[in-house]
């Protein structure tokens, strides 16, 4: 019974209605001869791939698991041969520079894919969800040689990449890290040092995997200031193996088929990538392209949750409903869609998915915006929204993706704790969502401290302006844009009360993203609302679609609303002190 249906008429709304966007790639000059039609092939082909390609392999994976032998990892079945048909279709290219090897499509495409891979088989999707942040990094730093062999492979995903960052000992505290490069006499570098956590570190999928290592030069300063950037692929060029070695697997709660690796580098061969020093600013385009593919991990997340939890209610028969619909069968027990409490946990799994859609293609779309639209004005302020949003959207999807689907996961009573109903696996691999690339906590900090406060909050405001322009022709028009107001109103009282109290941002930041992330899905909501409305009023066709957008939007704005106060009120208590704990002895 569980199934995955990629959400193809959902995704053309946002893409096409909500954001307006084949109107927008009309307008620039990278995007030339890319209209609504084409983009609706490539979401069908992805969403083909998806469902009958990747989704048959994603429960055998998980029972079956990866298996590690003297440092070579096997992957379960099925998985390479899936690998070599995503591969063959082009989509590891689909965003990429035409000029090295890629299809130049636009980045809300691309996270329309990799939503739909996830749902499909979140733990296979880890071996190609760092594809992309490594060819932006190789597109914009790497030079000469390294250049023109590296980067067309990792483009077209015929090698596959890794971010190898973590050290057992700093966690996410990158300053902490101990791994050493030393300069060889013929330009490379010698790479020491162990790193855990590395998705992909090792896999049968490719012949060769390129290693993107953060190490320390001799003499480097201290902290984040000494880190560079290093390329340490398995295979040398001259064919011989790299001194980089998978010294074993995790064994997990959940994505049982990804392998995630120790990797120990032994007087491994490396190549600077970017300038001495300034590794980590280089390594925070895959960071950042990262944090975006964890956001889509937790809505595929929720949108396999939700459309199966609606299959199973739509089907169990159990008890009687006090009142159910007039043409409802009638027998001695309803459907449990029918029961209030079940309403209300498919209603919000419904609203929570298809606002964070919406929520991740405006960053998609603002990405494009960023790298293609011709007038220089736009361009900027696309990139300061997708900045604000990224920690959002890690933070609050992954959450929502997690905890929606343990909530969901009652939808089934005993049989959702049963592995042969899905939802259990999907509650498992989900954890991890809000853990890697950087904490959801540590994204609030960055949100707060580092992106708003700064300026003053003048780039949230500007975010604040855009949403509230959203809302326009929206019945929920001023119920969403008193949201953003109260968020402003927030950030500005936690500003001034900061100036006295340097640890009240830190306290509040949780709180002041997820209220900041609510607001958007108001926006998000009234935006699709009023969509909807003008397409029922001009007669469009597929009313029942519309007129269900008009339900959900009342539904967030009638049910979802006091979450939005809650974490307003968070960030209000955060004034209060915070005792320390006593340490465990």
């Amino acid at each position: 019974m569980w199934r995955f249906d990629p959400p193809l008429r959902d995704m053309r709304f946002v893409i096409d209605e909500v954001l307006g966007a084949p109107a927008a790639w009309a307008a620039m000059s990278d995007f030339d001869g890319l209209d609504a039609d084409t983009a609706a092939q490539v979401l069908e082909e992805a969403g083909r791939f998806a469902s009958e390609v990747l989704f048959p392999t994603n429960s055998p994976g998980d029972l079956e698991g990866c298996r590690w032998n003297d440092g070579h990892v096997t992957t379960p079945k099925g998985y390479r041969e899936a690998y070599q048909a995503f591969v063959a279709g082009g989509w590891p290219a689909l965003a990429c520079d035409p000029a090295c090897g890629g299809q130049g499509l636009p980045a809300v495409l691309n996270a329309a894919l990799y939503e739909m891979l996830a749902a499909a088989n979140h733990a296979w999707t880890m071996y190609p969800g760092l594809l992309h942040g490594a060819y932006e990094v190789l597109h914009q730093h790497a030079t000469g040689w390294l250049r023109d062999l590296y980067l067309p492979k990792v483009t077209s995903g015929e090698w596959l990449s890794t971010m190898c960052l973590t050290e057992a000992h700093a966690g996410s505290d990158l300053g902490l890290l101990r791994t050493r490069a030393v300069p060889a006499e013929d330009g490379s570098y010698r790479l020491t040092g162990t790193k855990i956590f590395i998705s992909g570190g090792d896999s049968d999928l490719t012949d060769n995997i390129v290693h993107l290592v953060l190490a320390r030069l001799p003499d480097a300063p201290a902290g984040t200031k000494g880190l560079s950037l290093f390329l340490a692929p398995k295979f040398l060029p001259d064919g011989s193996r790299n001194a980089a070695r998978c010294d074993g697997i995790e064994k997990k709660m959940g994505i049982k088929g990804s392998g995630t690796c120790v990797m120990s580098f032994e007087n491994a061969t490396g190549w600077l990538l970017g300038e001495p020093n300034r590794g980590l600013a280089a390594m925070f385009l895959m960071m950042n392209a990262a944090r975006l593919h964890v956001g889509l991990q937790g809505l595929g997340h929720l949108e396999i949750a939700s459309q199966n939890a609606l299959r199973y209610a739509s089907e169990r028969v159990q008890l009687r409903s006090p009142t159910k619909p007039a043409d409802a069968p009638k027998g001695p027990a309803d459907v449990i869609a029918f029961h209030p409490a079940m309403r209300r946990q498919l209603l919000t799994l419904q609203a929570r998915t298809q606002a964070a859609r919406v929520l991740a293609y405006w960053a998609g779309h603002a990405l494009d915006e960023q790298a293609s639209h011709p007038d220089a004005a736009t361009r900027a302020a696309a990139g300061e929204r997708a900045t604000l949003l990224t920690p959002v959207i890690k933070a609050m999807l992954t959450d929502y993706g997690h905890y929606g689907a343990d909530r969901a996961l009652g939808i089934w009573g005993g049989h959702g704790f049963v592995h042969d109903y899905g939802i259990e696996q999907i509650v498992r691999d989900s954890r991890i969502a809000l853990i890697y690339e950087g904490t959801n906590e540590i994204q609030a900090i960055d949100l707060l401290l580092r992106k708003v406060l700064p300026d003053g909050g003048a780039k949230l405001g500007a975010l604040l302006a855009w949403a509230s322009e959203q809302c326009e022709g929206s019945v929920h028009a001023e119920a969403a844009r008193a949201g953003l107001r109260a968020v402003a109103d927030a950030v500005a009282a936690l500003a001034a009360d900061a100036q006295a109290d340097a640890e009240l941002p830190f306290r509040a930041a949780d709180d002041l993203l997820f209220a900041l992330g609510e607001a958007l899905l108001g926006a998000a909501w009234a935006r699709s609302d009023a969509v909807a409305t003008a397409a029922l009023a001009r007669g469009d066709g597929d009313a029942a679609f519309y007129t269900d957008k008009q339900t959900l939007a009342q539904f967030h704005f009638a049910w979802l609303g006091g979450e939005l106060k809650h974490r307003l009120d968070g960030v209000a208590a955060a004034r209060a002190v915070l005792p320390f704990v006593a340490l465990a002895e």
